[in-house]
């Protein structure tokens, strides 16, 4: 058990097979060594086993928050989903906002876990340190929003006061490999087929009825220090900065614009930097400007309206309404939220900037529950494969009107084409015979910045444990807005150690479970002043820094027992010797590939692992229990085990 502030040291786990739930405390030393959310819930998916199906009754799904999660620290929403991956077969942990995180620490819980299979679809109601199951028959093969309101109806309660949700749709009960876990606001746990975990195990849902119970902090005075230390750099930074700051006005889609104007912007399936180049090179139609779909469009033309998450001033979410008529039906979309990501993977990667059918296009994918970022990477990838004949009847480049219909056959696995998509794109693409098609890593596709124009993101999307990720280390940051420091995208060198301090310092906000947004303005020390003040722990910051690396190896050390190592930290080939229809890179980062072998060398150095293997002498430094070990030590023999 643990005394933590911050903590409950209350734990539900729940064995869908035989519908018991069993009530444990947090292991003090787990609680800190691993923080919580991220951190915690990999060391249960950790202790569950390596060799587990991922869509298997063994596999544990753990709904996870943090020490800081639904207390009075700044931008505290957020909770983490963590399981073995169906996409990857790597470990994932996928984290959304809105409420349902801080709901969940109200109703009296640090974390569910999930195991087993039920035999018939239910879902789970937690109220007053309890978890209930009921019958979902009636809710299985409903999309998110009808899931919505019709537990609201049966739970007696109203989003946005003293209720929360997270469901899953079609595609999660399909187990398409890339289906994710929405909550009552559409923010989604995106990455990692977190969904198809969750329909494996027949779990439609998840409702928490809370009234606001925030904890207080053990040292009161620290804790307010940091706080306010916090607050004051949000307010005065250029991103952050409520009302003023590019993220609090134009959400993550303000940098819609500032990678086109790079020419960072992936676009074609990145066969080209941005849509600029694109269309200087003299491609067929259609030729676009990923200004139509940039954050400064939406906020000038379709924004209605800027919720938030709990305790953030910044209020990145931009929700709009759009009038759209597809295929002769008038429709009215509102939806949230109009995100950078989502509206590069379903608008320029896959040749469209219709600003409105990209909306209409994120909410179906919300709806049927599936990453957004996966669906139109898998759908670029179609494109191309039927530009090279590979597809008889696939999808032509920027046909908005098949990507809208192909959402949702993709989500019921409606014919062959959806069904062989539905499997993501890497594997598709290996199946069509050009695994090269595919803009994956370990199985996951990439996000919305170029790694020909930004090597920080090259060996980010290389060692990212999840596959592809733009999240787990956001150079970006350093490389486009200059936070820390400004760091020049074009230079290789230094990005090794940059990515892994960025991967360790994330791993710790992940795991408190923090907005990433905070690290805009937010460092560590405002990191240690509030969660020392939280938990009544007395650590330095280079003691916190340690926690996220040694998150980010008992990660490694997961897929290191899978079966990964240093082979499967690459890149698609384009990015590294080019393609034949744009070599290397175009426009403003012409000529530009990514050195990924110097980086990984210099990575690998930094973080003292061998070709991608955790050698069991860093485990052992970590204090990581090494069990089995890898097998890999410099010594030449392997460090004693820990148990």
């Amino acid at each position: 058990m643990t005394d933590l502030g911050g903590f409950h040291d209350h734990v539900a786990r729940v064995d869908l097979s035989d519908g018991s739930v069993n009530y444990e405390s947090v292991n003090d030393d787990d609680a800190k060594k691993y923080i919580g959310a991220r951190g915690l819930g990999v060391k249960y998916v950790f202790d569950q086993g390596a060799d587990v199906d991922p869509l298997g009754p063994d596999n544990l799904l753990a709904f996870m928050n943090g020490p800081l999660t639904g207390t009075q620290t700044v931008m505290s929403g957020r909770i983490a989903v963590c399981t073995k991956s169906p996409l990857t077969n790597t470990v994932t942990d996928s984290h959304h906002g809105g409420w349902s995180g801080a709901r969940l620490k109200w109703a009296g819980f640090d974390g569910l876990l999930f195991e087993g299979e039920s035999d018939d679809p239910v879902y789970a109601v937690v109220e007053d340190g309890e978890v209930e199951l009921r019958d979902a028959s009636h809710l299985w093969g409903k999309g998110v929003h009808e899931t919505r309101d019709t537990l609201e109806e049966e739970v007696d309660g109203a989003y946005g006061k003293n209720l929360s949700m997270m469901a899953i749709g079609q595609a999660g009960e399909n187990e398409v490999r890339f289906a994710c876990i929405i909550n009552e606001d559409d923010r989604a746990s995106g990455r990692g087929g977190t969904g198809a975990v969750m329909g494996s195990k027949g779990l439609k849902a998840i409702v928490i009825k809370s009234t606001t119970k925030m904890q207080k902090p053990a040292d009161q005075e620290t804790f307010q220090k940091g706080h306010k230390q916090a607050m004051q750099a949000i307010q005065e930074s250029d991103v952050t900065a409520p009302n003023e700051g590019g993220l609090s006005l134009y959400g993550t889609n303000v940098l819609m614009n500032v990678t086109e104007e790079m020419d960072g912007l992936p676009t074609r399936n990145a066969r080209h930097t941005s849509t600029s180049s694109e269309a200087e090179a003299g491609n067929p139609q259609p030729n676009i400007d990923a200004e139509n779909v940039s954050g400064e469009n939406v906020r000038e033309n379709i924004l209605v309206d800027e919720p938030t998450c709990h305790s953030c001033p910044v209020a990145c979410k931009k929700e709009v309404e759009v009038q759209v008529n597809h295929k002769g039906q008038d429709m009215n979309v509102r939806m949230e939220s109009y995100e950078y990501e989502s509206a590069w993977a379903l608008g320029p990667n896959s040749m469209t900037d219709d600003r409105d059918k990209v909306a209409l296009m994120i909410d179906r994918c919300n709806d049927v529950a599936l990453d957004t970022i996966e669906m139109g990477n898998t759908m670029a990838m179609a494109m191309e494969a039927t530009e090279e004949g590979r597809l008889d009847e696939g999808l032509e480049w920027g046909d908005v009107e098949t990507m809208v219909d192909m959402i949702d056959r993709v989500a019921h696995r409606e014919d062959e084409l959806a069904d062989l998509l539905a499997e993501g794109a890497a594997r598709a693409a290996a199946k069509l015979g050009d695994e090269e098609m595919a803009l994956d890593v370990k199985g996951q596709t990439m996000a919305a910045y170029d790694p020909r124009a930004m090597k920080g993101m090259a060996i980010g999307y290389a060692t990212s444990n999840r596959g592809a990720c733009h999240l787990r280390g956001y150079t970006p940051a350093a490389e486009l807005l200059g936070i820390p420091e400004k760091v020049d995208p074009a230079d290789w060198e230094g990005k090794g150690e940059l990515c892994a301090t960025f991967q360790d310092m994330h791993a710790v906000s992940d795991s408190f479970d923090i907005c990433k947004f905070n690290a805009f303005a937010e460092g560590v020390e405002e990191y240690v002043l509030q969660y020392n003040g939280m938990t009544g722990l007395d650590v330095s910051e280079d003691d916190l820094m340690e926690s996220g690396e040694r998150i980010y190896n008992l990660e490694r050390y997961y897929n290191n027992l899978v079966g990964f190592d240093g082979d499967d930290d690459d890149l698609p080939v384009r990015f590294i010797d080019g393609h034949p229809d744009a070599i290397p890179g175009t426009g403003g980062s012409e000529g530009q590939l990514a050195e990924l072998d110097e980086m990984k060398a210099e990575y690998y150095d930094v973080r003292g692992w061998e070709d991608g293997v955790v050698p069991d002498e860093k485990l052992d430094e970590l204090g990581i229990d090494i069990g089995p070990g890898t097998g890999v030590s410099r010594g030449g023999a392997a460090a004693s085990g820990d148990d």
